[in-house]
């Protein structure tokens, strides 16, 4: 174990650790629990028999559950196991529409909206028995609905104080809409964490001959929302940035939105560059490629688009389209929600792994300890830029 970890884990833990992966979040929480096993089997702890540390390491952390459904869609929240005094993570992929059950004798698949109905039964479930509950949602709950345009509801304000109220202590979520909706519990713990690191580190190890400086790399936002995330990337790189700005047609409403009439850029020349376009999250996916369009007919050289989350709700064929056509060179999106097989597939997709950050964050907050330097990941971009500087492999 390194010397940045022990820092963390010579406290005493807030509870026995336990988690709780939904079935939305199944895949991902395996992964989470092998490393948490792995991690405190391997651990030398001078207090390891101590009476604090009862079921420090488990041959798995994970606590039975499930959510039966009767066949009017009604269901309820099981937990197989006690988790009386345990410190509770649940994890939940509210974006998972793979998941399906049965309605009056019809297949339903399952929305956000069913994946956070059964996030609440399950703490309904552990009724106030846990010494602590902490909720990993990697995709925040109806986090599109984060401000008001005219008379409309705040979903994501209201579905944050009502997990408050139902007696959640922490809230993690990644690469929030608005980091701003945290201001709907400003009292409660509510951690959004960045995946900067993760792209840049998957770039410089899939990416072909980048050269990281101003007149070969730019860091691209498609928009004015992205503009935090796109200044953090450049300036841990050290190179330039552009954004591109959407004219909007505002006299008619489509699909519930403005159209948006083209994109405009503002930036250095981008001529013979690298650039990554860093995004929070691809749905339909025509905005993330009429960008890589347009830089590409700009003489951009490879185009690299990032994003959070992949929902590709409209499916994978234009990106197969804009991929035959050159529009961009590799995509990145994470393993934090539901990644279809077909995805896994592309010869232009990497998927970023983050099982082990999140297990990172899980062991350290269970030790009660700081997890500001896994918000603030820069030291760890500088080193793995110092590896790419050396030959090094990443």
């Amino acid at each position: 174990m390194s010397s940045e970890k022990a820092k963390y884990y010579d406290s005493i833990p807030v509870g026995r650790l336990g988690l709780i992966p939904l079935q939305s979040c199944a895949t991902l929480g395996e992964k989470v629990n092998r490393y948490l096993v792995s991690w405190r089997k391997d651990r030398e702890h001078e207090e390891h028999q101590n009476m604090y540390l009862d079921g420090y390491d488990r041959d798995s952390f994970i606590i039975p559950s499930s959510v039966p459904r009767f066949g009017t869609g009604e269901a309820k929240g099981v937990i197989g196991d006690s988790i009386r005094g345990d410190d509770i993570f649940i994890m939940v992929d509210v974006c998972n529409y793979s998941l399906t059950y049965k309605l009056f004798g019809q297949i339903n698949h399952m929305s956000p909206d069913d994946h956070y109905q059964d996030l609440k039964r399950i703490i309904a479930a552990i009724g106030g028995k846990a010494r602590r509950i902490n909720v990993i949602m990697p995709f925040l709950y109806e986090s599109r609905q984060h401000k008001r345009s005219g008379r409309e509801s705040l979903d994501c304000a209201i579905a944050l104080q009502e997990l408050i109220n139902m007696g959640v202590d922490n809230i993690l979520t990644f690469d929030a809409h608005d980091p701003r909706v945290q201001n709907a519990i400003p009292l409660d713990g509510f951690e959004t964490v960045t995946c900067a690191y993760q792209f840049i580190k998957n770039i410089l190890r899939y990416g072909e001959d980048i050269h990281i400086d101003s007149d070969h790399l730019m860091v691209v936002s498609p928009d004015e929302g992205g503009m935090t995330r796109s200044i953090y990337i450049a300036n841990n790189l050290g190179v330039d940035m552009g954004m591109l700005y959407k004219r909007r047609d505002y006299s008619t409403i489509i699909d519930g939105r403005n159209p948006i009439v083209a994109h405009e850029f503002l930036g250095a020349d981008v001529a013979g560059k690298d650039i990554i376009i860093a995004d929070d999250m691809i749905s339909s996916g025509d905005t993330i490629i009429d960008v890589a369009r347009l830089l590409k007919e700009m003489g951009a050289r490879n185009v690299y688009m990032c994003s959070t989350f992949g929902m590709f709700t409209n499916g994978l064929s234009k990106f197969d389209d804009a991929y035959r056509a050159g529009y961009f060179t590799a995509l990145f999106t994470t393993n934090l929600i539901y990644q279809p097989a077909e995805l896994l597939t592309k010869p232009y997709y990497h998927s970023c792994d983050l099982s082990k950050y999140i297990a990172l964050i899980i062991d350290t907050l269970n030790h009660d300890s700081s997890i500001s330097s896994l918000l603030e990941p820069s030291g760890r971009i500088q080193k793995v830029l110092r590896k790419y500087a050396n030959h090094e492999t990443i």
